[in-house]
């Protein structure tokens, strides 16, 4: 995502990212830092599993956490709820299109961070969520996917209560 673009996301999203971020600065990190400093008491660092380990571990929790803040730092918390405007298609609206083979599919466009084709969430700067934004039931929308281009007709706009 360009660094002038907001991280937007919904408050749910940013609850998994949040919790994240606890468990490995409250919990993980603290185990594998008592790991490392016990294996360090035993001698000879070079062969000692325990430490290496212990040490690449701590190395990826510590990029982790700071890839994690930076996101949160970022994050623009949308509440698809709050939506006045229903009628047309904006961030956390669940989507159901028609394709030209007449193949119906349900998205919801969330937050890139939340993003999860295979369960219907489309990331908000994929190359369908731009082509929804803004549309109204009864659109088509034309959209360059990597298997070529696509037609899709928008059948109904919701939003959660």
């Amino acid at each position: 995502m360009p660094p002038d673009q907001p991280n937007y996301i919904t408050p749910a999203g940013y609850a998994v990212l949040r919790a994240e971020y606890d468990q490995l600065l409250g919990e993980e990190r603290p185990r594998i830092v008592d790991v490392v400093s016990w294996a360090a008491g035993n001698g000879d660092r070079s062969e000692n599993g325990d430490y290496i380990y212990g040490r690449k571990r701590l190395r990826e929790i510590d990029r982790r956490l700071g890839w994690l803040s930076r996101r949160m730092k970022a994050a623009k918390v949308i509440d698809p709820a709050a939506q006045i405007d229903r009628s047309r298609v904006f961030f956390g609206a669940t989507v159901t299109v028609v394709d030209d083979a007449d193949r119906e599919r349900t998205v919801t466009l969330v937050g890139d961070d939340e993003a999860d084709a295979g369960a219907g969430l489309v990331g908000w700067s994929a190359p369908l969520a731009r082509a929804l934004r803004g549309a109204g039931v009864g659109d088509t929308r034309r959209v360059t996917l990597p298997g070529g281009v696509c037609d899709y007709e928008i059948l109904s706009i919701r939003y959660p209560d």
